[in-house]
């Protein structure tokens, strides 16, 4: 039987950094603010923002008024449903809704979406 060694491999010492975590909410929250911020650009001054939101089995047209984020994996959207004050929590694995335009009430002024970040 022959004695057979194997070759010494040398294993170099990397250090290997934390990847920046793109699939977090933080994340995604800077890229939905870009297109948010972008859509508003775009408008005159009679309409705003709103999200219509697929999620429910039906569609909801969501008048949004702020969004931030609880890291990894939530968004929050605060604002109106139907007229009534809504919070939407969701996970960022289930974003997805359209822009949208909506009338503004004559008598406010427009209304921009607050992106808010808790330190």
């Amino acid at each position: 039987m022959d004695n057979f060694m194997m070759p010494k491999i040398s294993i170099p010492d990397i250090k290997i950094d934390t990847p920046i975590q793109h699939m977090w909410a933080d994340e995604q929250f800077e890229i939905i603010k870009q297109y948010v911020e972008d859509f508003e650009a775009t408008l005159d001054n009679e309409h705003e923002v709103g999200m219509m939101l697929t999620n429910f089995g039906q569609s909801v047209l969501m008048q949004v008024t702020s969004i931030t984020y609880r890291n990894p994996v939530l968004l929050i959207f605060k604002g109106y449903v139907n007229g009534r004050e809504s919070t939407l929590i969701q996970h960022i694995n289930q974003l997805s809704f359209l822009l949208t335009t909506i009338e503004k009430e004559p008598e406010r002024p427009k209304r921009k979406i607050g992106f808010i970040i808790d330190e």
